[in-house]
């Protein structure tokens, strides 16, 4: 309840004025009845047209005030539900955002889109149905009861045997619909992860021609959603009409009894007419209830699955940091290195795994640092330590002389620039898109950072030119085009810590020499750590780090690591040749 507190507070007002239109509703509709039987009793017996005329005007005028009331009720309710979906779902979003590597890992990302979306909407229709019909059920279950006990209490016996059931029905309902609609959720989950997978991977679907498998896929989670909603539908769909069969009984009773006392003339018709309709009130406000539950139950289990984003406390706050405190925060002077301090690292639930084992690095300033290794070595590994997207379960890792763990994340974040393996692109400009690295850059800024990434005259050959529209994702641009657009949006930024991380996979030997050259000669001095799979690139580095199996299996110049490591040599010969290296050997 503490984390719906906030909503509550924020939207009190327009609640109780939307329940207060409800309440009015409500009321017009109790007094329609009562009304009548008059009407019947008093009017239509005794022929008297002038009553009849009266009490007539009377029935409409209530019934125009309650029509003004469920108007009311529902311009506010459409009005706050909607508003506090969209609360809701910026909430989310922004906790989602604070969240670390660490804490994303523990969520699959097809649920986090659900619980955005579906399940925001779940809890949003259940708030916007409390206050246009659910509050309105037991108000109007309970005024009848009464309005039917003061009207006529011989009758009210029926009710002592109709209300108890139906209660019964509507408990057994909510037990055994929450734990289903849960499982319609998680199967929800099941076919979003499908489809983004498919989404993500329809290349290499297409090129393998597994499209018949991913449908087969599908169709299988599909049928899993289905049989769970169906199972929790065939559940909800007994309970209504057996709230209905137990009501309409009791007003077969009514019937029977109250015929028995008008023909003895202890009872009037138009109260049997009135306790009748009150008892149809009754199934309509029991069979609303039912419906109540069956919403409740599945919201209740959305709501569940949005608090638990709610309630985990994103580790990387943003946006919200004083500025004193912001200043007090120790910040290492611009220019300064990177040293890996017997760094060990294991991914958090992966049993103690462990990626780096006792490494212990360099990078220095106006250098570049290569890391070279096997596929699977922790290489990617190693460098997600430095922006601290995760922190080392061993040792530090200092920038500046200043352990990680001890800076402002979001300062540190700043003089950082990273370019991934999987290169990332918006839709929108190209200009758009490099200017996610500074937003205050100007053309001149995109240029100079294009002109050393290689990308500066493929982008010149469009037609609009920094201005080109880039699709999804890039999709228009070869990956080398791509790759060199990442590398240049990372320099626009002027970082103090640049790291390439085996980002020019896609690029010529010839073009990632030129771009690395580019960065030696660049005059802002940054510090360089270069991932790479290439031995022309680790020899273009001042310092290589050889990582095998997460330990350093060597480090030093290409030459000697040529000389004196047995990992790096033999990555040489699988890349140039035994001759090629034995060359390269002799001219070192």
């Amino acid at each position: 309840m503490s984390l719906a507190t906030p909503y509550l507070r924020k939207y009190y007002g327009p609640f109780l004025a939307a329940l207060g239109c409800l309440s009015v509703e409500s009321v017009c509709d109790l007094l329609q009845p009562t009304i009548m039987a008059r009407i019947v009793d008093t009017g239509v017996a005794s022929r008297a047209l002038p009553v009849v005329l009266h009490l007539g005007l009377l029935m409409l005028g209530v019934a125009v005030l309650g029509a003004g009331g469920a108007t009311g009720r529902n311009i506010i309710a459409s009005i706050v539900s909607y508003r506090f979906a969209a609360d809701l779902r910026v909430d989310l979003f922004h906790r989602i955002a604070s969240y670390s590597f660490e804490d994303l890992d523990s969520f699959d990302t097809a649920s986090l889109i659900t619980r955005q979306t579906n399940d925001v909407t779940q809890v949003q229709a259940f708030v916007n149905g409390v206050m246009r019909i659910f509050a309105k059920a037991p108000i109007v279950a309970v005024g009848s009861l009464i309005m039917a006990v003061i009207l006529e209490p011989g009758l009210a016996s029926v009710l002592l045997v109709v209300v108890p059931v139906a209660a019964a029905l509507i408990s057994i309902n909510l037990a055994s619909g929450y734990p289903r609609f849960r499982r319609v959720q998680e199967g929800l989950d099941g076919v979003n992860s499908v489809t983004r997978e498919y989404l993500g991977g329809i290349r290499v679907v297409k090129a393998f021609g597994q499209e018949e498998r991913e449908v087969r896929r599908f169709a299988g989670t599909n049928a899993e959603l289905t049989d769970a909603s169906t199972r929790a539908l065939r559940a909800m769909a007994l309970f209504g009409p057996a709230i209905a069969l137990s009501v309409n009984l009791g007003i077969v009773a009514v019937l029977w009894i109250g015929g028995v006392r008008v023909a003895s003339s202890s009872l009037q018709v138009g109260k049997i007419i009135a306790f009748i309709n009150y008892m149809t009130s009754i199934l309509f406000s029991l069979t609303m209830i039912s419906g109540v539950f069956t919403s409740f139950v599945r919201a209740r289990a959305s709501w569940e699955r949005v608090c638990a984003i709610l309630r985990r406390p994103g580790s990387e706050p943003f946006g919200d940091q004083p500025a004193a405190a912001a200043a007090a925060v120790q910040r290492p002077a611009q220019g300064t290195g990177v040293r890996f301090e017997r760094v060990s690292f294991a991914y958090p639930g992966s049993s103690g795994t462990t990626v780096i084992e006792d490494l212990s690095l360099s990078c220095e300033p106006r250098k570049i640092t290569a890391v070279i290794g096997p596929t699977g070595s922790g290489k990617s590994s190693l460098v997600a330590l430095v922006p601290r997207f995760y922190d080392p379960s061993e040792g530090a890792v200092l920038v500046g002389g200043v352990d990680v763990r001890e800076q402002d994340r979001a300062d540190l974040r700043r003089r950082i620039a990273l370019v991934p393996q999987k290169t990332v692109l918006f839709t929108g400009s190209i200009a758009a898109n490099l200017q996610w690295g500074r937003d205050d850059a100007s053309q001149d800024d995109l240029e100079q950072a294009a002109r050393m990434a290689r990308a500066h005259d493929f982008i010149s050959g469009f037609p609009e030119g920094y201005g080109s529209l880039l699709g999804q994702g890039g999709v228009n641009l070869s990956g080398g085009q791509k790759q060199r657009l990442a590398i240049a949006r990372a320099l626009v930024r002027r970082p103090e810590i640049l790291i390439l991380d085996d980002c020019t996979s896609s690029v010529d030997s010839i073009t990632e020499a030129e771009i690395l050259a580019a960065i030696r000669g660049s005059s802002t001095g940054f510090t360089c750590i270069l991932i790479t799979q290439r031995i022309s690139a680790a020899a273009a580095a001042d310092r290589v780090l050889v990582l095998d199996q997460g330990s350093a299996a060597g480090v030093g110049t290409h030459a000697e690591l040529l000389r004196d490591c047995e990992v790096y040599r033999d990555i040489c010969v699988a890349q140039l040749g035994k001759e090629a290296l034995n060359g390269a050997a002799r001219r070192s």
